[in-house]
């Protein structure tokens, strides 16, 4: 059956894909034919998402903290084949005032969001892991992009950095049949929702602030991925998909 958002015959690296949004990416993308290589710094985490992944021993696991040059060089090194595509989706948040960021705080967040999965592209690059033509997807944010929020003012930024580099990278890449883009979310309902971090009320207040009333899910922007991922976007480059239920129109 002729299906253009189809990633059979695809090789797909994911990084972050252990919990919430890579986790969700990773097993859309085995549903769609992809072969997939996924990366993340939790074991256990990362061998429940292979197992939950269809066809799970097509694909392959690895462990890496990508802000260890050696782990990113075994990342590298395991990678068999040329890549058709790459989801840049590690990465975490810090909530505090800008007055209390120490410069840890920044230090880490901003390498862990921005400059990591910017030199694995990069190595990938050099080591001519990525495939022409290819595509390269960036997991970033509304927040720091479309709008921002009390607190998150480094992840903001970081996540600003990603919208940029990735607009760059699009342009520099064309050339070789590489097409680069970000997805930008709004709010999803990942650990973010844990208890203790937010209640229940301040959760239900918040989704009034959406027009369709709810938060995403992560497979609803694992589905924005594939489209990226696949020939049906092929004419797709430099853009930042928003997927928000409507949160920026208001």
């Amino acid at each position: 059956m002729y299906n253009p958002f189809s990633l059979e015959g695809k090789t797909i690296l994911v990084t972050g894909a252990s919990s919430g949004i890579g986790r969700a990416i990773a097993i859309e993308c085995s549903r769609m034919g992809a072969r997939l290589i996924i990366t993340a710094r939790n074991e256990e985490r990362l061998k429940d998402s292979l197992s939950s992944m269809d066809n799970p021993h097509l694909h392959r696991m690895i462990l890496a903290d990508l802000l260890k040059e050696k782990d990113m060089d075994d990342l590298i090194a395991f990678i068999p084949d040329k890549l058709d595509g790459i989801v840049q989706c590690a990465g975490f948040m810090i909530v505090k005032p800008f007055q209390f960021l120490s410069h840890d705080d920044i230090h880490d967040l901003m390498n862990v969001n921005f400059v990591a999965p910017i030199l694995l592209t990069q190595a990938l690059l050099k080591k001519k892991k990525i495939a022409n033509p290819s595509s390269i997807v960036f997991i970033s944010s509304i927040n720091g992009v479309l709008c921002s929020y009390p607190g998150l003012g480094i992840y903001a930024a970081s996540k600003g950095a990603v919208n940029g580099i990735a607009k760059n990278l699009a342009i520099e890449l064309a050339v070789k049949g590489i097409r680069v883009n970000s997805v930008n979310p709004g709010m999803v309902q990942t650990n973010i929702f844990d208890p203790g971090i937010i209640n229940e009320a301040e959760l239900k207040e918040d989704m009034k602030k959406y027009p369709l009333k709810r938060h995403g899910k992560p497979e609803e922007v694992a589905y924005a991925v594939i489209y990226l991922l696949s020939d049906a976007s092929s004419w797709v480059t430099g853009s930042n998909l928003v997927i928000d239920g409507g949160y920026t129109l208001l």
